[in-house]
């Protein structure tokens, strides 16, 4: 797990410890000191800390102008004893949303697993960003991790899309790309 490194070809566009509205504003990063773990596991360095202890987060970008914001997650997503959700939804996604932030990608191709917890945080997520015209993608959940997800009827709130080789767009290539794919389904 310490050889997956967030996605950083974008980052000559947007890095969230120099952008002033991000959580992560001011944070310093190591490339040899390797201090966060999932289940005794390190990971690379450049994941960002949120307050769960088993799923971690990367803001490749937030663009404030098109409202919205690109996050690659890593790890276990754990509501049933963890609470991620709540930590994503008050750390993180409040923070943008604050800022003008209403829809949301999130890439789970590196989560593992999933264990669903209360709504809630789901639902009251899904409210704001629908309310101002917004929502939320989750693309290429693994298979098993899609299951769970779906058998939690999270996929209510969440869009879950397969986009193959999305490394190859630009952010904001992909960003309209699944825009369309949604404005599409709610047509």
């Amino acid at each position: 797990m310490h050889d997956i490194e967030p996605f950083y070809n974008w980052r000559h566009l947007y890095t969230s410890e120099e952008d002033e509205r991000s959580p992560f504003f001011a944070r310093e990063y190591s490339e040899f000191e390797f201090s966060l773990t999932i289940y005794n596991y390190y990971i690379h360095p450049q994941w960002d800390d949120f307050g769960s202890k088993t799923l971690y987060l990367k803001v490749l970008i937030a663009d404030y102008e098109e409202h919205y914001a690109i996050i690659e997650l890593i790890g276990e997503w754990n509501d049933a004893i963890e609470n991620d959700i709540m930590f994503l939804k008050r750390e993180v996604i409040d923070k943008f949303s604050e800022n003008g932030i209403t829809k949301y990608i999130l890439i789970a191709e590196n989560v593992l697993n999933f264990h669903s917890g209360d709504k809630d945080y789901y639902e009251e997520w899904f409210d704001e960003v629908t309310d101002n015209d917004g929502w939320i993608a989750c693309i290429n959940m693994p298979e098993q991790t899609q299951y769970d997800f779906k058998r939690a009827k999270l996929n209510r709130y969440i869009e879950l899309e397969q986009i193959d080789n999305w490394r190859i767009y630009k952010p904001f290539h992909l960003f309209k790309k699944i825009d369309e794919e949604i404005l599409k389904r709610l047509e």
